[in-house]
């Protein structure tokens, strides 16, 4: 389950990073929009599934067994990968972003599964620990996704070949480890699915509010990917205007704020404990609001520059500016490895079992409102008001210190209570 995940997670950021980097650096030449929209629009099309999909594929999750959901979904990820190949090849950005939207479908139906299986195989004061590994296991992914995609898209020198070849076949090896997963109970057999979306998805999220303290560990949860996609999304034109480097350096941050997120998962659990708390949260707070206008600053003193793009050996010889902006991109990530991995754990350890895949469905139909939001926010501000990109990162910043107050406020009493709850 580990490496169908660390796979499945692999492909999407390749994917991701090269479509990003093809746009961005106009190896498309279909391109009409301008980068900024472009690169927004792909964050907001891989997003979208999960807003229309996420309480079915909960529905699905708790009704059928696990390991052949698991299976069925890799092999939709090879057909995915294939369409995308069609796209690379032939040049064809309305392909590449079907097959981006397809992604994400992917990503949706195995979101629900993945997460709901963790509390069935680990016991409770594991949970602390699995998720930390499992997030830690994701950044390393996402990590070496981003590098991955980068890299191929640079040696390739325009041979889009080289970079379908690579998706197609990460997608076959996580179709090869999920036919190791063991078969798994099954939570609610006697569900019936409801197929319309736009009703399941309500009942889904009414679902999660019946239960207080489960829809404010989720409103939690979606703030996170709210603030991580708003910055996320902007490195390749943070790198290519601000810092006028090459799409090397793209991978050089997005590697920063990946290994970020690993090491601050994984101290999360060395310095936080293994059981169930809350005390890593406000610490990984105040540094996502802190380190944003740090990295704000930090571009605020990088000298303007013409010419050609800065290479690697470039970044690292042309003064202390850029390792600020380094440093700054790495704390973010450590900062959000604190905050996101006790919220999933409380997330899981509170959730009703024979609800659990549609509360992780209800997660993610948040998660999707909220980065979708962030999609259409940093679109209005970039391209609509033209507002330069370190001012969206400071009303972020001002927007995330707003928002974990009233979260610290809410989320404390509500766990003392639960945990009350469960001794008695």
């Amino acid at each position: 389950m580990f490496l169908t995940q660390f796979f499945g997670a692999l492909n999407d950021n390749v994917y991701k990073q090269s479509l990003l980097l093809v746009i961005t650096y106009g190896w498309i030449s279909q391109q009409s929009a301008d980068v900024s929209t472009l690169n927004n629009l792909a964050a907001l099309l891989f997003i979208l599934p999960y807003f229309i999909f996420s309480a079915t594929a909960g529905q699905i999750a708790d009704k059928y067994e696990r390991a052949k959901l698991v299976r069925a979904i890799k092999v939709l990820e090879i057909i995915i990968m294939l369409i995308g190949t069609a796209g690379f090849l032939t040049g064809h950005l309305i392909l590449l972003m079907f097959a981006l939207f397809l992604m994400g479908v992917h990503s949706t139906f195995f979101g629900p599964i993945k997460y709901a299986i963790l509390p069935e195989i680990l016991k409770p004061n594991e949970l602390m620990s699995g998720n930390a590994l499992f997030q830690s296991g994701t950044s390393i992914a996402i990590l070496l996704g981003m590098i991955l995609g980068g890299a191929v898209i640079s040696l390739s020198e325009g041979h889009l070949i080289w970079i379908s070849l690579t998706v197609v076949m990460i997608a076959i090896i996580g179709y090869c480890c999920s036919r190791y997963i063991l078969k798994q109970n099954v939570a609610a057999p006697d569900l019936k699915i409801d197929w319309n979306f736009f009703r399941t998805s309500f009942q889904t999220i009414q679902y999660a509010k019946s239960i207080p303290l489960i829809f404010t560990i989720l409103l939690g949860n979606s703030w996170y990917w709210f603030y991580g996609a708003t910055y996320l999304t902007q490195i390749p034109q943070l790198t290519q205007q601000n810092l006028h480097a090459s799409e090397n350096v793209v991978s050089l941050l997005l590697t920063f704020f990946s290994v970020g997120i690993g090491a601050g998962s994984l101290l999360c659990r060395k310095i936080g404990g293994s059981e169930l708390n809350i005390k890593m949260v406000p610490i990984g707070a105040v540094g996502l609001t802190v380190c944003a206008l740090y990295l704000a600053a930090s571009l605020a003193f990088v000298p303007e520059r013409t010419g050609d793009f800065l290479s690697l050996s470039d970044i690292f010889s042309s003064g202390q500016v850029y390792y600020h902006v380094m440093l700054a991109v790495t704390l973010l990530g450590i900062s959000g490895g604190f905050y996101i991995v006790p919220l999933y754990a409380m997330m899981q350890a509170y959730s009703p079992r024979s609800h659990r895949a549609r509360v992780v469905a209800a997660n993610n139909i948040l998660n999707a409102v909220f980065m979708v939001s962030s999609a259409i926010f940093s679109i209005l501000i970039l391209s609509i008001l033209k507002i330069d990109i370190k001012i969206l990162f400071v009303i972020t910043a001002v927007l995330s210190a707003i928002f974990t107050i009233w979260l610290l406020r809410k989320l404390p009493p509500m766990l003392h209570q639960a945990q009350d709850s469960l001794e008695d």
